[in-house]
């Protein structure tokens, strides 16, 4: 080919690489957006499980996938030996588990269970966590777990753990995620059950020990969330900031939904867990943090020169409290900080994890 053939080849190449290929990928990503942002607003079931099942991935933690979930009114199940599977699915009158042997009670079935949401134009099936969320759980301890239960419900935990051939480490594990409730009872009473049931020799593999049953209290709500955080990192009872709620009440600290009603430049105070830390290249050393609290999260924008004077609390805290200046537009908002405080202490041992500058 002449000079001038390949030049306008190479011409062309050049003009695509500065516009075709950012314009295809814009394009591509649209619709990436599009469909996500259909898929959350009219089956917001579906997309949690998805994504819980896609995990790890993204910036949201499973966490706050099912915080926000519930707070858009999708009900969200607890993982369960009886009818869990290993992926998250969807229970009920058109999900996947319907017809499941699953209750407290051996044997019976799930039965069709949606809730609506928002809108009120779409009706729901419940999210059942699935044994993946169980940390300390092996796969292939939850999967003869499954095979075991496939061919005949369990009648109490000893049967479980014989039939599934489960170790001291996996029923430890689905204890401590109260995954054993169906069976056992609460937390406190199936790792007691638990407890007691040890390695038997193969002559006696199939034959049951008759033993007075134990009854134990329950634990205090503080405590089981504690467990929840510890066991599954993330809790299916109250958010852990309100049962502090009054004590940030007396400490005239706003949760993130009463501020979503504050006007521009209002003086703010709020306080939450913090979920995620970004510093990107773009912006010139600002560090942008989200918190959440039982009602919603809050966006907040800290500027270098408050980094540098309060880089401690900024890098280090898992409950921040920021004191600064109320911004909106539409429905756009953001809380720029102007002091922080570090009010960790108040989260006590509460296992709390967030996503650090990616």
């Amino acid at each position: 080919y002449d000079e001038k053939f390949a030049r306008s080849i190479f011409e062309m190449i050049e003009g695509f690489g500065e516009y075709g290929f950012p314009e295809s990928h814009a394009a591509s990503f649209a619709i990436l957006v599009y469909v996500s942002a259909w898929i959350k607003r009219h089956e917001p079931a579906a997309f949690l499980a998805a994504l819980l099942n896609a995990q790890p991935l993204g910036f949201y933690s499973p966490s706050q996938l099912v915080q926000d979930a519930r707070r858009h009114q999708v009900e969200v199940k607890p993982p369960d030996v009886m009818c869990s599977d290993w992926d998250c699915t969807l229970e009920g009158e058109g999900g996947l588990s319907q017809g499941m042997p699953c209750a407290a009670v051996a044997g019976e079935t799930c039965k069709p269970h949606r809730v609506e949401t928002m809108d009120h134009r779409r009706r729901q099936p419940a999210v059942r966590l699935g044994l993946r969320m169980v940390s300390g759980l092996s796969s292939a301890g939850a999967a003869r777990l499954i095979e075991a239960r496939t061919a005949a419900a369990f009648h109490d935990v000893e049967d479980l753990a014989r039939r599934a051939e489960l170790g001291t480490h996996d029923l430890n594990s689905l204890a401590q995620a109260n995954a054993l409730a169906s069976l056992a009872g609460h937390r406190r009473q199936a790792a007691w059950q638990v407890a007691a049931i040890g390695p038997l020799p193969p002559m006696f593999k199939e034959v049951p020990a008759a033993e007075a049953a134990l009854e134990l209290p329950p634990a205090p709500e503080g405590r089981e969330i504690l467990a929840d955080y510890r066991s599954m990192g993330l809790t299916l009872n109250r958010h852990p900031l309100a049962l502090l709620r009054a004590r940030l009440k007396a400490m005239n600290l706003s949760s993130a939904d009463e501020m979503r009603s504050f006007g521009h430049g209002k003086l703010a105070r709020t306080a939450g867990i913090v979920t995620m830390r970004q510093r990107p290249q773009t912006a010139k050393g600002t560090i942008f943090v989200t918190l959440e609290d039982e009602t919603g999260s809050t966006n907040v924008i800290i500027w270098p020169s408050l980094l540098e004077r309060q880089r401690a609390e900024v890098l280090n805290a898992r409950l921040m409290t920021v004191y600064g200046i109320w911004q909106r537009e539409g429905q756009v908002m953001h809380l720029v900080a102007k002091r922080i405080v570090d009010h960790s202490v108040l989260l006590g041992s509460l296992a709390v994890s967030s996503r650090e500058f990616h």
